[in-house]
């Protein structure tokens, strides 16, 4: 690492949501912030021994995927059908190669898929049956769709169902669960969005992006939200910046959101910090869109602007000491 580069620094977030602080111990909250750390410490580390920033989100992703906490991989939302459908999304900014995975329910890590559509195949996404029997004949894991579920989110779908709502649109008018004290989190389940992502960047001066979800609770089965689109949910370019989404995806797919935040950057001359904010705060809400977003860019800057009451996200750069934060 040569001493004028920036520090390499990981970033992720959990979701973005509203709060339901109210309802939780100090010990629950503490339970998700130490979920963050015990993600962000391993990818910190890969960083600090020279790893590449693509390796960096795609083990942080791999952990989320694996907590249950948070919605993607085992711990997955229901389909109004009662199914699972994941989608998952990869990104290197020095190369602009790309990988994504859309309405899969039988491969273990959905991430680890779409990083072998990026680094396997000359296709950018693959969906459904023909995403699964890929990933199987690339010699990763297969689950039954089973794997993906637990009780918790189980009672949330049939919650759902009784109000006959997908859980998209998260604003007040949104349906709010009654959580008993035992399942409660920071921020309200039934009112959060949920997905998880990574960016980092590396000592090489290389950026990459990484998301991963299992959209939204009671959702018509066969939707694909931003998740999985490049330039929606994620997007990845040395030139600029590495960027994971997490909101109202319709919203994000309409707006362009992660390529929209590079584009201000490369072509209006915005900084990270000012083009993130105007596409989180200014142009999403005019489409109702709300949520967040992570993103570095290649100097090392940091921004993870939402627009809702919370966002899980913790950040690392190599030699200091790990963040995490929920609430503003």
């Amino acid at each position: 690492m040569t001493p004028s580069r920036p520090l390499p620094l990981i970033a992720i977030h959990g979701g973005a949501g509203t709060m339901s602080r109210s309802h939780i111990s100090a010990e629950q909250d503490a339970a998700y912030h130490a979920a963050l750390q015990s993600i962000l410490l391993p990818a910190q580390q890969l960083l600090a021994d020279g790893g590449s920033a693509l390796d960096a989100v795609s083990l942080a992703v791999d952990l989320l995927e694996d907590c249950p906490l948070f919605n993607a991989g085992h711990g997955s939302v229901f389909t109004h059908d009662e199914t699972h459908e994941l989608d998952a999304a990869v990104m290197d900014g020095a190369s602009l190669r790309a990988g994504a995975v859309a309405c899969v329910s039988r491969v273990r890590r959905p991430l680890r898929a779409a990083r072998a559509v990026m680094e396997h195949s000359e296709h950018v996404l693959l969906v459904g049956a023909g995403a699964e029997a890929f990933a199987q004949g690339q010699g990763l894991e297969m689950v039954s769709p089973d794997y993906f579920s637990t009780e918790a989110r189980r009672a949330q779908l049939h919650r759902a169902l009784a109000s006959d709502k997908a859980l998209l649109d998260h604003d007040g008018a949104a349906l709010v669960f009654q959580q008993s004290t035992a399942d409660a989190a920071p921020l309200d389940e039934g009112r959060k969005f949920g997905t998880v992502g990574a960016v980092a960047l590396d000592a090489h001066g290389n950026l990459a992006a990484a998301t991963s979800t299992g959209g939204m609770t009671n959702k018509r089965p066969g939707r694909v939200g931003d998740t999985p689109l490049i330039g929606a949910g994620t997007y990845a370019d040395n030139r600029t910046a590495a960027v994971s989404c997490t909101g109202t995806g319709e919203m994000f797919i309409r707006t362009a959101a992660a390529y929209d935040l590079c584009a201000r950057m490369a072509y209006g001359g915005q900084s990270l910090k000012a083009a993130a904010q105007q596409v989180v705060m200014d142009v999403l809400p005019t489409l109702n869109g709300r949520g967040g977003l992570i993103a570095v860019d290649a100097q090392g800057n940091l921004s993870l602007p939402f627009n809702t009451e919370g966002m899980y996200r913790g950040w690392a750069r190599v030699g200091e000491a790990a963040h995490t934060a929920i609430f503003r």
